[in-house]
């Protein structure tokens, strides 16, 4: 290999670019190395060598001359009390510059949903590079944080949204450290409790069930002049599916049958493929529905089809709500209702939570996929004959309403399903 004795400054850089010399070094810097990149003489990489160790610092041109010869000195600092210490030195001074790399890689990942990547991109776009875009990174500390985000963001806005824009940042920072960007995480040891120390409480939900009968009563008449949006509230007040599974649905995974409608990881929050049971009441629903979109015309993949083919967007799916309510609640007040029903209807506490798809621990995946299905069938056809007398039944055009389960007691049923998954899980789960 073929190395150069020489001052180092970007200049000379360039200059040997030219010439056959594969390495540079500086007399002044015995520790320090340049190499010249083998597919490109233009680029190339920082060095550097203690005690026969070598540690990369950092990529040429990205980091000059001039930021490797300033960021040397801690370097050898670091590894002279660890010579395991990484020698790899940032190329950003601006927590702006932080957070633009993050955003792009966020964006091109294809394993974070499209909600997952709007959510990140409007917190760092909207909040945190306007506040913090020209902070230097060697200045990111509480006090700084508390100043020009913290306190700013809890006078305007919900501490849950504000935690959300303080977790983005976290995030970030700690992703860039992990794979060696910056030199130290600022916000190691910062947690979002030392800048709010009010404890965030879950929203209650805004549909209550004594509101259920005018909402039934309001979609019977939808579903003569808004079909597809009355299908849309009426399969998540049924099933308590988000709204993202709910109006991304295909008919090809709903299986009137088998009673079944199966919902693909990709659609998820969980990304885990998730089953629900159809009950008669809304096989019924589905196949009157199907039957209208046959009449008006359309035999297409989705349940709910945006007017420009596709699946029916998030904004305008949110809008079907907003006019429901007329503004009062939104989708997801939906499936808190059907999800607090369930409790006050004495539904397992494991069965509900799968029902929605919550996220398990501790569970054995084989026996929930064996035996499961079974107790949420259950669990939704005693459901679907409570909401038969709230006003469902006009929907699914029964004269009376028939109790598909009136044979099975609330408290036997939440005893057997408690029992087993007790079995199953080793007593993990107490019954609530």
């Amino acid at each position: 290999m073929t190395t150069k004795h020489t001052t180092l400054t970007d200049a000379e850089i360039r200059k040997q670019a030219g010439t056959q010399v594969r390495q540079l070094r500086d007399p002044r810097h015995p520790e320090l190395r340049f190499r010249y990149s083998s597919v490109d003489r233009a680029r190339g990489a920082w060095h550097v060598v203690v005690k026969g160790k070598w540690g990369k610092a950092g990529n040429y041109p990205g980091l000059s001359t001039k930021a490797m010869l300033a960021a040397l000195p801690a370097i050898l600092a670091r590894r002279a009390v660890d010579d395991a210490a990484r020698s790899a030195t940032s190329t950003w001074s601006c927590t702006g510059e932080l957070l633009a790399w993050y955003l792009d890689r966020m964006l091109r990942d294809r394993n974070l949903s499209a909600k997952r990547k709007a959510g990140a991109k409007s917190a760092i776009t909207c909040h945190l590079a306007p506040r913090l875009d020209d902070l230097p990174l060697a200045q990111v500390c509480k006090s700084t944080l508390d100043q020009r985000l913290m306190w700013p963001l809890q006078e305007r806005y919900a501490l849950s949204f504000v935690r959300l824009v303080y977790n983005v940042l976290a995030v970030a920072m700690r992703k860039a450290h992990r794979l060696g960007l910056v030199e130290q995480n600022p916000m190691a040891s910062l947690r979002f409790g030392d800048f709010v120390a009010v404890r965030i409480k879950p929203k209650s939900s805004r549909l209550r069930e004594r509101d259920l009968p005018g909402l039934l009563a309001k979609l019977t008449d939808w579903s003569v002049t808004r079909p597809g949006d009355a299908m849309l509230a009426l399969m998540m007040l049924c099933h308590g599916t988000r709204l993202g599974e709910t109006r991304s649905a295909l008919w090809r995974n709903v299986d009137l049958q088998a009673g079944q409608w199966f919902i693909p990881a990709g659609d998820t929050k969980t990304k885990q493929d998730h089953t629900l049971p159809l009950t008669r009441q809304t096989s019924a629903l589905l196949a009157r529905y199907r039957a209208t979109q046959a009449t008006q015309g359309y035999r297409g993949a989705y349940l709910f089809p945006a007017s420009r083919g596709g699946a029916l967007g998030t904004t305008a799916a949110s809008q079907v709500f907003a006019t429901l309510s007329d503004g009062q609640w939104t989708s997801h007040d939906v499936r808190k209702v059907a999800r607090t029903a369930w409790m006050d209807l004495g539904v397992d506490y494991l069965v509900g939570e799968m029902l929605v798809n919550h996220a398990l621990r501790n569970m054995d995946a084989t026996y929930i996929h064996t035996t499961a299905e079974a107790l949420k069938r259950q669990a939704l056809e005693r459901w679907h004959a409570h909401l038969d007398g709230l006003g469902l039944a006009a929907l699914t055009g029964e004269t009376g309403t028939r109790h598909a389960v009136s044979q099975i007691t609330p408290q036997a049923t939440d005893n057997a399903g408690y029992s087993q998954f007790t079995d199953a899980s080793q007593g993990s789960m107490q019954k609530p």
